[in-house]
């Protein structure tokens, strides 16, 4: 069952009325270290449903080498890959070091804002292929919201969540923010023992999103990492019969439970909540790898399973994604630091794991849609 779900059936409604909750949901913009990302609730903004709109990963246009975003290569031998990443700056003008082997990579002197469209295209493909990227010292941060949302704009059509904080006027972008003076980590683990929650974004929309950016703008000294795995080594793990058997099966992720969350707590439901059917098994346009795209916060049953069948199914699956230590990286937040992540490979769960006393963690993302999720045959 989702954290969503449970947080709704555990909410004290008689002592968290929209009334109170709703005080929890005004900020001060004088607190925050970015004030134009302030979180902002505006009950006044609706949106029609969501039209499906044609979508072209521009990872198809990439140069086979990479050349527009790396126009020295990349680190090839033993020696290079093992250098240090001031080694590979002085050698390459920018750094790359893999976090894994096959997931996640760590990307020094590159700077997004500044790419063209022709490497803004490698970028896609770079980050299919990797999973996620971190990149360090980074300026999306600085820039007017309006040109950060441009440069997000080439990679899809931009999501406006319907429950979330949004700077004012900027519904597209979908901010993250903890601190010490709402309680929520009392709240939270005086009902969970763990804040792990492994999820793919918005995985209710018909077109969810594919390449995906989270930008820091304030973060506690240590902590409040984001961990991500890896279910395209998931689904290559699983044996030949089973994967098999989970071709041809949908699964039904629900928006629901979070606009009802959102709702009890006095919170902005934008846009009427949903239900889409989508593979348990999605193939990647660019790649043309398969991933296993589920997660328990918003996927709800297989169809034309029966109850028990069903949660037997996607409970296997969730626990091989969480326990499943190997095909993982965790992202560690410094300053200026930009996640990119391809959301139809890599699931993802923040960590509420650092010392609440004035530290605060707050980001932007900006979540561009994708394809509507398909499916290539068994082979």
């Amino acid at each position: 069952m989702s954290s969503i779900v449970e947080s709704i059936k555990n909410l004290d409604i008689k002592s968290d009325t929209p009334e109170k909750t709703r005080k929890d949901l005004q900020f001060d913009k004088s607190e925050f270290r970015y004030p134009n990302y302030a979180p902002t609730f505006n009950p006044e903004q609706k949106y029609p449903p969501y039209e499906q709109f044609e979508f072209k990963d521009p990872g198809l246009l990439a140069d086979e080498n990479l050349a527009n975003l790396f126009p020295n290569g990349l680190p090839s031998t033993d020696a290079d890959k093992r250098a240090p990443a001031n080694t590979q700056i002085v050698k390459f003008g920018y750094s790359h070091i893999e976090l894994t082997p096959k997931f996640g990579s760590e990307i020094r002197g590159v700077q997004l804002s500044q790419l063209s469209d022709e490497a803004k295209n490698d970028l896609a493909r770079f980050v299919a292929e990797r999973g996620v990227v971190v990149f360090r010292d980074q300026d999306l941060r600085d820039l007017p919201i309006e040109q950060a949302l441009k440069f997000a704009e080439h990679f899809g059509r931009q999501h406006i969540h319907p429950t979330s904080g949004s700077p004012e006027g900027h519904p597209e972008v979908h901010l993250v923010y903890r601190d010490s003076k709402r309680k929520v980590f009392d709240e939270y683990f005086a009902k969970k023992i763990s804040s792990t929650a492994f999820h793919s974004d918005v995985t209710y929309e018909q077109q969810p999103p594919g390449t995906t950016f989270l930008g820091i703008l304030d973060s506690p000294s240590t902590g409040g990492d984001t961990v991500f795995a890896d279910t395209v080594e998931i689904y290559n793990r699983l044996s030949p019969e089973f994967k098999k058997r989970l071709h041809g099966l949908k699964a039904i992720h629900s928006a629901h439970e979070q606009a009802e969350f959102s709702r009890v707590r006095g919170g902005v439901v934008r846009r009427e909540p949903v239900k889409t059917a989508h593979p348990i098994v999605r193939t990647h346009p660019v790649t043309k790898k398969k991933a296993i795209f589920v997660n328990n916060q918003f996927t709800r049953y297989v169809e034309g399973f029966k109850s028990e069948e069903s949660d037997y199914l996607l409970n296997f699956l969730y626990d091989v994604i969480a326990k499943s230590a190997d095909t993982q990286v965790r992202a560690k937040w410094e300053d200026g630091t930009v996640v990119v992540w391809d959301n139809r490979r890599a699931v993802h769960s923040a960590l509420l794991d650092w010392d609440a006393e004035g530290q605060t963690r707050h980001a932007f993302r900006l979540t561009p849609q994708a394809e509507v999720p398909y499916e290539t045959p068994f082979e």
